[in-house]
């Protein structure tokens, strides 16, 4: 369907692709992987025509239709979600304008001379939108938002009054109301819950074009991908098998390769020094020439050329007393809506409690109250004695200081610290060389995510409340912070949509349901195997 022969490019200075090639056929699920800026969006703008190779050729089979979903959506407003998404549909919907406009003419008494024709060709363009399946057009569309997790309300509302999280929604919706012969998804578990992820997966699972989708979220691609490719140093190499088998496939060429550089490396200490010993010696003259004309037709291997991530290890937080935070008879509601009525909940030292529930089900809220960013209407909520707390939410990226670098963001944070240590700190989440001299207001919301946690982190709390700490963070860093987590002495209440770090971390788990509230002793991966479902009201 898709091919790409020996393509080149550059963009400034930087070399993207040097004779790639591969290929999307059909049925195909394939997975494209690489370290952030190796060029997997410029390989979608390749495939979709928005850019040249400088070399080489993208040939797509005649009549394959291609829908691309990345994170600039663009302006929505004025219109409802369904009717945003519905006129994404392809031919379809140009037709439903039609008959919209025909309708309209029919009504409009000043067009009663041109009443025939209308007949005629209303006739006919609904005989063209009932053959296109339009009808059911809108049922599709409405199954589609509805399983992105828009409430009715929101399917009819202004799609302009949705934030822009909900509005990447909309435009995936349209992509895969669409159907096209292949689909080109760019990030496109960002911004989903987990209730929607799950829905996503399953959706494409079952579709029957091919797929080409970027994801940072590893379950997700696990369960979909049947194929990987990956992009690095601008060499595109094809894996037969899911994201697990390229993971260890990956691991295990990079030993090999790494193993082969030094051997190599040996070998050619051990002919330099037999070079150097004798090169003045007329005796051996013949021998050094020979080693000399040898070293000269060597094939060198090269390192592995990985992104290498720097681990974090938490200093020991100081210890905390044995009951960390305790709700009580808590009641909160926001206008005629009610979220908690007589809550009681409570945090020990060293539990890790993830919170699940549908939208709306207050998961946020709960970590608010917890951490004193909301008060509750009734009830009490205490901090037990020497706790430290620490707070991730989405809003604490927008209070970095705009014009201040990276490394002048951690100097105002921890004047007492040495650079050295800040410089470590910063390596640890990614800002190595020139990056911890980027503005914070030019940083991306990965790196954004990954600063403000730098910060956090550092000096040691005890007790961490996350909310969404995964979203815009890449694989690597992911695996990081799990890593770095997995060792934390501290207690966690957190909320997250990423299931490989809800098993990773939890040993608890708190479900918020409309039936109540229920708590779960063991972790996410008990709780899937206990309840038969990997999130509140899906059965597995």
């Amino acid at each position: 369907m898709i091919r790409l022969d020996n393509i080149s490019k550059q963009n400034g200075k930087q070399i993207v692709f040097i004779e790639a090639s591969m290929s999307l056929l059909k049925g195909e699920k394939v997975g494209l992987v690489g370290p952030n800026g190796a060029g997997k969006s410029t390989l979608f703008r390749l495939i979709t025509g928005r850019e040249l190779p400088d070399e080489g050729q993208v040939s797509i089979d005649r009549g394959v239709t291609i829908g691309y979903f990345d994170q600039d959506v663009g302006e929505m407003s004025g219109r409802s979600a369904l009717a945003e998404v519905m006129d994404g549909a392809g031919p379809v919907s140009v037709v439903a304008a039609e008959l919209k406009e025909l309708e309209e003419a029919l009504a409009d008494p000043e067009q009663a001379d041109n009443l025939d024709a209308l007949v005629e060709r209303y006739g006919e363009v609904q005989g063209r939108f009932e053959e296109l399946g339009g009808y059911a057009l809108e049922g599709r569309a409405s199954e589609v938002l509805a399983g992105l997790g828009f409430s009715p309300e929101m399917i009819d509302g202004d799609v302009g009054k949705l934030s822009g999280g909900w509005k990447m929604r909309v435009a995936l919706a349209r992509i895969l109301l669409m159907r096209p012969d292949a689909m080109l998804l760019d990030e496109p578990s960002n911004h989903l819950d987990i209730e929607s992820l799950i829905w996503l997966e399953q959706f494409l699972k079952n579709y029957e074009g091919a797929l080409m989708m970027t994801s940072h979220d590893r379950a997700f691609m696990n369960r979909i991908v049947t194929k990987v490719v990956e992009i690095d140093g601008g060499t595109l190499t094809s894996y037969s098998g899911n994201y697990e088998f390229y993971a260890e496939q990956r691991a295990l060429a990079d030993k090999q390769q790494q193993a082969q550089f030094e051997r190599q490396q040996a070998m050619l200490a051990k002919e330099i020094q037999f070079i150097e010993r004798f090169k003045a010696r007329a005796s051996h003259a013949a021998q050094v020439q020979s080693r000399v004309k040898k070293l000269e037709k060597i094939d060198r291997v090269e390192p592995p050329r990985r992104r290498q991530t720097v681990a974090f290890e938490f200093q020991t937080p100081p210890r905390s007393g044995e009951d960390v935070v305790s709700l009580k008879g808590v009641h909160k509601a926001y206008g005629a809506r009610t979220i908690y009525e007589g809550l009681d909940f409570s945090v020990r030292r060293r539990e890790r409690w993830c919170v699940m529930g549908m939208n709306g089900a207050g998961k946020s809220t709960l970590l608010k109250l917890v951490t004193g960013s909301t008060e509750p209407d009734a009830g009490s909520v205490t901090l037990g004695g020497s706790v430290k707390m620490a707070y991730f939410a989405q809003h604490a990226m927008e209070l970095l200081e705009g014009e201040h670098t990276v490394f002048e963001s951690l100097e105002d944070s921890f004047p007492q610290a040495g650079q050295g240590s800040l410089r470590a700190l910063a390596g640890c989440f990614g800002f190595s060389g020139d990056d911890v001299e980027k503005r914070c207001r030019v940083l991306s919301g990965g790196e954004k995510a990954r600063l403000v946690m730098a910060k956090m982190l550092f000096d040691p709390p005890n007790f961490l409340v996350l909310d969404e700490p995964t979203n815009h963070l890449d694989m690597a860093t992911k695996e990081m912070l799990i890593d770095a987590l997995a060792n934390y002495e501290g207690t966690m209440l957190f909320v997250s949509h990423d299931r490989h770090f809800l098993a990773a971390l939890s040993n608890r788990v708190l479900e918020l349901t409309p039936d109540g509230i229920h708590q779960y002793g063991g972790g996410y991966t008990e709780y899937v195997a206990r309840t038969g479902q990997e999130a509140p009201g899906l059965r597995n």
